[in-house]
């Protein structure tokens, strides 16, 4: 007999949900957690800046109607030390660490096809038995890490961003070079700017950047604490999981030019990610990707005072939205600061890391600190970090060639193992709260059908999933995504086979189909 009848993998917001709800149904459950404490991604992220690019209001829990109501928010877009406290006191609410292994990495997992059981082996080596399951490793918690030349012979300070020291880094002062400027990079150096006596940021590829807007939170939580039911199912058949100001928006050929840039005016008045939502098309239609693009480009112009500088800041590579777009606090206006240099990778690469600092070409650079804010093996890095397998049959040599899942959830092959928010669902390209809660409760949901029905395995079948695969591919081709190297296409990643790793038809029409499959009595899983 097995020891337990789930064992869920990590104890972020996906863990923890999980565990909560398969507790109150029933369910003998066990959380491993990596980390000393919960959160996840908001506890490893702790550099400078961290901050969510999702709304305060969408990015918290559904499921506990006391706590939306009692838990008040500070801030529009809330950093990562009020999401962590956040997440702390939902554990403590729920009582949920007592039945969380901290300190406890997952390094295998080996299905028995004779008992139906998973055994879950740690990095000490101490090994548990399982029914099912649940790997909620998160999406971005395996770092990349690329390799520079001299880097361990560098004298100074290293720090990177995905596992900065909790106790503080006093930066004031000092020489510091961030490398990097995705969202961990921009948010590193827009509060490190003012403190540190000199900042260059060394940049391979210029993001699309948006402001936040950030401030107080003011009213809105309050006028949406007296409707949040109504307010959450609304996004959880939207496009992202989350509520822009226009429920419907317009398709760009629809629009006559002036009214189409009036879109783009009040996207980009509102603030954060909605502004890639200024046309229902913008990520398919190439003309109306290019307006979109064309008008942050000349946003950065009106930002940047050096016009050759705004230039090197200026991204023209990849089309807006097909890289995951910034959303900053005063990301831009640090180039107008006398203390910050930019280093164009593209025109001068990175030779070595040196004992004293960076080379590029000929040109030494000193630094007192190296921020390495190099980005995530994105989706399945996670994953293929545990050995996973049934018999001889790994998964990270099936999905060599990019994943193979039915609805993001599961893999043929490796009976009752799921994935939270796993590739080829809509995940990063969603409110993940909402992505995470939407995929508990149909887990949890499938879990209390086999129970009821006196089963106890379930795996997708090939051909399913086969179709599945298919349509992740066939409708992110019809996309600009593809256009662009970025980590949505595993591009960031030496060797990564290069294939669109989420589901870009939406929330929304995502949950109508994952409802269908489960009211035709889970139509393309085998259940036994």
């Amino acid at each position: 007999m097995a020891d337990h009848d789930v064992v869920v993998i990590g104890a972020g917001f996906a863990g923890l949900y999980q565990l909560h709800a398969l507790r109150e149904l029933g369910f003998d459950t066990v959380v491993f957690e990596a980390g000393p404490e919960v959160g996840g991604t908001w506890y490893w992220n702790r550099y400078p800046g961290a901050r969510c690019d999702i709304e305060s209001i969408e990015y918290s829990y559904s499921f506990d109607p006391e706590l939306e109501q009692e838990w008040n928010w500070t801030e529009r877009y809330a950093a990562q030390p009020e999401i962590l406290s956040y997440i702390r006191h939902v554990a403590d609410r729920h009582d949920l660490r007592r039945d969380i292994r901290f300190d406890t990495r997952i390094t295998g997992l080996d299905f028995d096809r004779d008992t139906g059981e998973w055994t879950v082996v740690t990095e000490t080596g101490e090994r548990v038995t399982t029914r099912f399951v649940i790997a909620a490793t998160g999406c971005l918690s395996v770092p990349a890490k690329p390799r520079f030349d001299g880097l361990a012979d560098f004298t100074g300070e290293v720090y990177w961003t995905w596992d900065w020291p909790s106790e503080k880094v006093d930066l004031r002062g000092k020489r510091v070079a961030v490398i990097g400027t995705g969202s961990s990079g921009l948010q590193t150096i827009t509060a490190i700017a003012p403190e540190v006596e000199h900042l260059t940021v060394f940049q391979r590829t210029p993001p699309y950047a948006v402001p936040a807007h950030n401030g107080p939170i003011g009213p809105a939580l309050a006028e949406v604490k007296q409707r949040y039911p109504e307010y959450r199912e609304v996004s959880r058949n939207s496009i992202g999981g989350a509520q822009c100001a226009d429920l419907e928006l317009p398709f760009f050929a629809d629009l006559e030019p002036r009214a189409a840039t009036a879109y783009l005016d009040r996207r980009w008045d509102h603030g954060g990610l909605c502004f890639q939502q200024s046309f229902y098309d913008l990520i398919q239609d190439p003309q109306a990707n290019e307006l979109a693009a064309e008008y942050v480009r000349a946003r950065i112009r009106e930002k940047v005072k050096d016009p050759a500088l705004a230039e090197k800041l200026t991204p023209r590579s990849y089309p807006i939205a097909a890289k995951r777009m910034c959303v900053d606090t005063g990301y831009y206006e640090v180039y107008n600061r006398d203390n910050v240099t930019l280093v164009d990778l593209l025109e001068e690469p990175i030779s070595r890391i040196t004992p004293r600092g960076i080379r590029t070409g000929d040109t030494e650079r000193e630094f007192d600190v190296i921020v390495l804010a190099t980005g995530f093996d994105a989706m399945t890095g996670a994953l293929n970090a545990i050995d996973i397998r049934n018999g001889e049959q790994s998964l990270a040599r099936r999905w060599a060639d990019g994943p193979r899942t039915y609805l993001g959830l599961m893999s043929a092959g490796f009976p009752n193992l799921f994935t939270i928010t796993g590739p080829q669902s809509p995940a990063v390209l969603s409110n993940m709260l909402t992505s995470i809660e939407y995929h508990v409760e149909w887990i949890s949901d499938l879990l209390v059908h086999l129970r009821a029905k006196g089963l106890n395995r379930v795996e997708p079948d090939p051909a399913a999933e086969q179709n599945w695969v298919d349509i992740v591919a066939d409708t992110a081709d019809l996309t600009l995504f593809p256009q662009a190297a970025s980590w949505y296409m595993g591009a960031n990643i030496p060797g990564k086979r290069r294939v669109f790793l989420p589901f870009v038809g939406g929330v929304g029409v995502y949950k109508q189909i994952g409802d269908g499959v489960a009211i035709a009595d889970y139509h393309g899983f085998e259940l036994a």
